[in-house]
Formats: C-alpha cells, sequence, structure tokens
C-alpha cells in the first residue's frame, strides 16, 4: 500500500525558489561531470521504503503549508566520505503544485498517508495561486480560504 513523506523545505520561500535550487543543483552536478540525479539526503532510512516506492511522492512544507510534491523515484542508502552511511532519497525533478495544508514545524520528515495527503491542483488552479505573494499565500491558508 501506497506512502508518502512530508518534509520542511528549510529556507525555502516558494515552490519557485524550489525549483530553481533544484535546478542550479542538478546544473552544478553536470558540470562537475557528474551523474545529475536529484537526490535529497536525510539521515534515517525509512522503514517503509517498499510502500514508498509503490507510487509514493516528498511532500514540501513550505512556509508553512505543504504547496508541492515531488515522485520518488529511488531511495538508495550512501556512505558519505566519514563513513557514516545516510539515505538518498531520489526525486522526480517534476514539482506537482498541490492543494495548499498548513502544517506546523517539525523535525525530520514524517510518514503521510494517502487518504491524508493533499490532491494535486488543476492546471488552472496552479496558475491562478501563482501571482500570490508567499505572505498573502500563508494569510489565506491561515485563514482557511486557500
Amino acid at each position: 500500500m501506497t506512502v508518502h513523506l512530508v518534509k520542511l523545505a528549510v529556507g525555502i520561500e516558494s515552490p519557485d525558489h524550489l525549483g530553481a535550487r533544484q535546478q542550479a543543483r542538478l546544473e552544478a552536478l553536470e558540470a562537475a561531470g557528474e551523474p545529475a540525479v536529484l537526490e535529497h539526503r536525510t539521515r534515517h532510512m525509512p522503514r517503509r521504503r517498499q510502500a514508498l516506492l509503490e507510487g509514493g511522492s516528498l511532500y514540501w512544507v513550505i512556509r508553512g503549508a505543504i504547496l508541492v510534491r515531488q515522485r520518488l523515484a529511488d531511495i538508495r542508502e550512501i556512505a558519505e566520505p566519514d563513513g557514516t552511511s545516510r539515505c538518498a532519497l531520489v526525486l522526480d525533478p517534476l514539482l506537482v503544485p498541490v492543494r495548499p495544508q498548513p502544517r506546523r514545524p517539525f523535525q525530520g520528515w514524517r510518514y503521510l498517508e494517502v487518504s491524508d495527503a493533499p490532491p494535486d491542483l488543476a492546471p488552472a488552479e496552479a496558475a491562478s495561486g501563482a501571482a500570490l505573494s508567499p505572505a498573502m499565500r500563508a494569510a489565506l491558508i491561515e485563514l482557511a480560504l486557500l
């Protein structure tokens, strides 16, 4: 049964900012001659790895609300140069806007059941919300108007 992850996008102001940072990371990898694979590293390997790889996504919390998701392409264990092991969440580069869902701060990542995941936004809905400033979007989400 599919399950998702939810994680805070620390220091990110908007979905566009997240996309730009990830694109810059891919370009830097390519320039260094390394494979251009988008991955997010975490300390712990998810115990529900198989369920995550059965169509799961990483939902990003940006400025207090889940705003976008990225499909999980793979989850693998990697060794850091200092000998510690980490988890690499390999992400599809496509950011999919979702209906904003308020979320309080937390550390690390959390599982998100399919029934609790916000639905994807239709292209027209996503385009209309793109014109809002991050502050206005946050205020509307707090009032449950968005």
